[in-house]
């Protein structure tokens, strides 16, 4: 997937083994936002093993400033929306998640579930690596190269 394009903010859908695959661009006041929320979440640091490896950091990706995930709440398999503007309706303070509808489920802008929502993981972080400086591919990571 070529992300050259993307503009901060924005989101692209592609399909991998099926299930729904978001790359997102996170604008810089995204990524300062992402470190003053630990204290409202439920699994912060990414302890659990909802990613690889190379994605256990604050960020949960490779390059900050994209996030790649799959689409799917980790409470019962719905697809949250997408809210780049108005998450600050779910989460004060938050401007950008995710918003399960279906059972209130929220998640920052690395995927990690806030606290006291019915999901119990962060989304899941698939393996995924760079061909170049803009091209991602889904599936597959330096291990397997």
């Amino acid at each position: 997937m070529e992300v050259s394009k993307l503009e901060e903010g924005q989101m692209v859908r592609v399909e991998w083994q099926g299930k729904p695959v978001w790359i997102v661009r996170r604008a810089q006041s995204v990524l300062d936002n992402l470190t003053t929320i630990d204290g409202q979440l439920r699994d912060p640091n990414s302890v659990e093993e909802q990613q690889p490896e190379y994605a256990q950091n604050e960020f949960r990706s490779i390059k900050p400033e994209y996030f790649v995930a799959v689409g799917f709440c980790t409470h019962l398999g719905c697809s949250p929306t997408y809210l780049p503007d108005t998450f600050s309706e779910q989460v004060q303070g938050v401007r950008s998640g995710f918003f399960c509808p279906c059972h209130g489920s929220k998640f920052d802008m690395a995927g990690r579930v806030f606290q006291s929502v019915p999901a119990p993981l962060n989304l899941v972080v698939p393996k995924h690596m760079y061909l170049s400086d803009t091209k991602i591919l889904i599936g597959v990571d330096e291990g397997d190269a």
